[in-house]
């Protein structure tokens, strides 16, 4: 596909961020492949008169700062009308191959809509696997990773907005972004939405890296940011029916226990991150999934078959690993829960789920210091290690094993480890994961 690309940036002060980002865009990307379109939202450090010292460079300039989901509208109504649209943050650094392997991948299937690349943040799961201490030491990294491999491509329900490449098709059918965002944040979530109800899939390009810095003097002032974080998290939920934090819904913390999954079934699915987390790390892995609720179920559905409810659930004696997640916390009668799934999994399937470790230090301290009534503190089911051993065992379950997760002790906790639970290695747990067997 030689498609053109219109690069949009926005820019709001931080010349030195914008400037790294363009010359790193005029070194790293193949000339006559794209245009650059920035528009600046009423800078007042330099970078306005900086902007218009450049060549090659189509600039819109605000007299007041209209925010992020409205500059990028500008931006994308400046655009060719034939290019591909990519939205980049002007906190970035690209790379050798960056933009040639994100087209590669947006163009190999009609079914894609829009691809992101990974980063050195690990929001979204968009991490790459290595780091660096210096831009040169970068550079080579990503000149390694960024090899175009379609192994290497991971249909994703979300993609971050600091980098995302969206097809032409795509961007005319949604026309712009949901202004009501405005200024920032929570707008390429919806955005991502948008384009699976469109039909289109999302994809992270592993084999395409750029740098984040991820550090604009809006997010770090806290006090205005929160208050904007919060009031797009109710404009998104009044929109979509499910909040924010579905997206970060992984059982990420079952993964290091599952061996060669099959057949397996999510319990609780959500909107289909675990799925797709699972699809992406075994190839030739069935997913299938349960979900009560139908805002949710609507996007899991897209990727997988998922029944409303586990009595719907006609597979019994079929799957080799369940993943129930917390769901044992929740519960109001474990015991019985335990013996109804175990009619889904087949001879020696296994069970995967996960806990908080009810006798964790930071538990424990939080009941001695704290004005906690104790049963506001239990409202849900609450185990130890030997608990959980305890429940499997009797619902019929054998071959039992758990793995511990660590959490970062305060000083506070730290002090009162030494004191209470040095000797108890089991304080020292936030979680655990457990396996079982049928």
């Amino acid at each position: 596909m030689n498609r053109k690309t219109s690069i949009i940036i926005l820019t709001y002060n931080h010349l030195e961020y914008t400037k790294a980002c363009i010359e790193s865009i005029q070194k790293y990307t193949e000339v006559g492949t794209y245009e650059l379109l920035v528009v600046d939202n009423a800078s007042s450090d330099g970078t306005r008169e900086w902007l218009k010292t450049q060549k090659n460079i189509k600039c819109i300039f605000n007299k007041e700062n209209k925010g992020f989901p409205k500059g990028c509208n500008q931006g994308i109504q400046m655009a060719s009308e034939e290019n591909d649209i990519l939205l980049l943050n002007n906190d970035t650094i690209v790379t050798k191959n960056w933009l040639t392997n994100l087209k590669i991948c947006l163009h190999s299937s009609a079914q894609i809509g829009a691809v992101g690349p990974i980063c050195n943040q690990n929001e979204n799961r968009q991490g790459a696997p290595f780091s660096y201490r210096d831009f040169e030491t970068m550079q080579q990294l990503a000149s390694k990773n960024n090899i175009s491999n379609p192994n290497q491509w991971e249909e994703k329900v979300f993609l971050i907005g600091f980098c995302l490449l969206i097809k032409r098709e795509v961007v005319e059918q949604i026309q712009q972004l949901d202004e009501a965002f405005t200024p920032g944040y929570i707008e390429d979530n919806d955005l991502s939405l948008r384009i699976l109800k469109l039909g289109y899939k999302l994809m992270l390009c592993h084999d395409s890296f750029i740098h984040h810095y991820l550090g604009t003097a809006f997010r770090k002032d806290l006090s205005k940011f929160y208050p904007v974080l919060e009031k797009n998290r109710r404009y998104f939920f009044k929109k979509w029916k499910f909040d924010t934090f579905s997206f970060d819904a992984v059982k990420q913390a079952s993964f290091p226990l599952l061996e060669n999954p099959k057949k397996v079934l999510e319990l609780d699915c959500g909107i289909g991150t675990t799925i797709l987390a699972l699809r992406y790390q075994w190839k030739e892995i069935v997913v299938e999934g349960t979900c009560t609720e139908k805002a949710k179920r609507n996007f899991s559905s897209l990727f997988a078959k998922v029944y409303s409810s586990l009595k719907e659930v006609p597979n019994e004696n079929y799957y080799d690993t369940i993943l129930i997640g917390n769901a044992l916390e929740k519960v109001k009668n474990p015991n019985a829960f335990l013996k109804q799934i175990k009619k889904y999994l087949k001879e020696k399937g296994v069970l995967l789920g996960e806990f908080q470790n009810a006798v964790s230090i930071q538990r424990v301290h939080k009941l001695l210091t704290e004005n906690v009534f104790f049963h506001l503190a239990h409202e849900k089911n609450m185990y130890t290690k030997e608990d959980m051993k305890r429940l499997l065992t009797f619902a019929g379950y054998t071959n039992i094993s758990f793995f511990s997760w660590y959490q970062t002790k305060t000083v506070a906790e730290e002090n009162l480890f030494q004191q209470i639970g040095s000797k108890n290695q089991e304080l020292s747990y936030t979680y655990y994961t457990f396996r079982a067997s049928k």
